[in-house]
């Protein structure tokens, strides 16, 4: 009251009334229904919004480990794995792992080594350290890690081509092109390759294979390649017979070799030995209780 007059209250707008909101049972969060990320409904997420929150999180982990330092590391990881673990409940879980580029007897060596197994979380896999794990093994020269979503991984590897059975000090192995041992190569199982023998041979291997490859009638008698004094080689044949390389230029003598053996037979006459290793002179030695002579030939014969 003031000046004896009454002030009269204002009239309030009347406004339409607000619309009760639904309430669910529970409180009023709607429910979560596991399901395949594609079927996320009780989310009310899409499998593209669902995907995109995922990347968001972990990137925003991420974002923390690099303005933290080493400090944040186990917050990421845990981060990390708790998405990992959502997405999992959601269909995201690894049903399928498929090896490209392996031979059957490597395959499983690399599936022992890549270490993961239906039920694993697809988010969280470390691909890094799969690939890491795979190049470890032998039959692996190279390995690429594929994610395919929503279940499958697949193992992309080079695998080592095996060039020879290597026998040395009591031990036989198989070794790939560049003299390295595959530890998981079982070398009875590999009767094709050619045999090479003595300390070194692994070592270069590569260089006298292609030479005497290129040779079939030479490549289908030989029985063995052995290094002498890991200088240079011998060919041991199958009927017994040894044909000695100098120290260098192997080539030109097998060159040599392969005249004499197609004008003359030579690879078929049973010598015990067939010295190449003068460039001048091929010295041959029968066998014992043979009745051919010893006898020189002129290289240029």
């Amino acid at each position: 009251m003031r000046g004896g007059s009454r002030a009269q209250a204002k009239p309030r707008t009347k406004g339409s009334a607000s619309p009760a909101r639904p309430r669910n049972q529970a409180g009023g969060r709607a429910g979560y229904t596991p399901g395949k990320l594609g079927a996320a409904q009780g989310l009310g997420l899409s499998p593209q919004a669902a995907l995109t929150a995922a990347g968001g999180v972990l990137a925003l982990a991420f974002v923390i480990t690099l303005s933290t330092g080493h400090r944040a590391e186990k917050l990421g990881d845990a981060v990390a794995v708790a998405v990992g673990e959502r997405l999992a409940g959601m269909g995201l879980k690894l049903k399928a792992v498929h090896v490209e580029g392996a031979s059957p007897m490597a395959r499983e060596d690399i599936l022992r080594a890549a270490g993961v197994g239906p039920g694993a979380p697809m988010i969280g896999l470390d691909l890094e350290a799969v690939r890491q794990r795979i190049e470890q093994v032998g039959w692996v020269k190279e390995a690429r890690i594929v994610r395919l979503l929503p279940d499958t991984l697949v193992l992309v590897v080079t695998e080592r081509r095996q060039l020879a059975v290597w026998q040395n000090g009591g031990r036989t192995v198989v070794i790939d092109e560049e003299g390295h041992v595959i530890p998981e190569a079982d070398s009875r199982q590999f009767p094709q390759l050619p045999l090479i023998v003595g300390e070194g041979a692994n070592d270069f291997a590569s260089q006298i294979l292609p030479e005497v490859a290129s040779r079939p009638r030479l490549m289908g008698r030989l029985e063995a390649l052995v290094r002498v004094d890991n200088r240079r080689w011998d060919l041991r044949l199958k009927d017994g017979s040894l044909v000695q390389l100098p120290a260098v230029n192997e080539e030109a003598a097998l060159i040599l070799l392969e005249k004499l053996d197609e004008r003359s037979r030579i690879l078929e006459l049973g010598f015990e030995r067939i010295d190449l290793r003068d460039p001048d002179t091929v010295a041959v030695r029968p066998r014992e209780g043979s009745s051919a002579p010893e006898l020189p030939v002129a290289g240029g014969a």
